[in-house]
């Protein structure tokens, strides 16, 4: 079994603004639950190769985890590669449509060691953060303009 979930949202703005501000790591807190620090190896958006660093609460523990951009494709897509808290692959992936742009993220990924035996927890988890995630960017980005 493993963990593969992708909520979606449409945000009521174009997708060049939605990218802007969701592929910059300077507005990791301000959406990103469960975060306590953001430090990329470098400003502004991301892109292929990036490296970001995050000091994360998840389940109960407090631990830094690195991510690597693996592809990258301006104001569409971006995917990450993470270790913890279990070995992941993370999209970003924005699409036009009517009155704005849907937003999605999709984790993917097999928990291991203590996850592995609350992994049904684990992709329920996994949702509910993401989701709670899209809704702090969805009215960010709204209400920005």
């Amino acid at each position: 079994m493993s963990v593969d979930v992708r909520p979606e949202v449409v945000v009521r703005r174009p997708r060049a603004e939605v990218a802007a501000y969701m592929f910059d790591p300077a507005h990791d807190l301000a959406w990103t639950g469960g975060i306590t620090a953001s430090r990329p190896d470098q400003t502004g958006l991301l892109v292929q190769g990036a490296t970001v660093v995050r000091t994360a609460k998840f389940l109960g523990r407090t631990f830094d985890y690195g991510y690597v951009v693996t592809a990258h494709e301006p104001d569409r897509l971006i995917e990450m590669k993470v270790e913890k808290p279990f070995p992941m692959t993370v999209r970003y992936e924005l699409e036009d449509v009517p009155g704005g742009t849907n937003v999605a993220i999709r984790a993917t990924g097999s928990p291991g060691g203590f996850f592995a035996v609350a992994e049904p927890l684990m992709r329920w988890q996994v949702r509910r953060s993401i989701r709670a995630d899209l809704g702090r960017l969805k009215r960010n980005v709204e209400a920005a303009h």
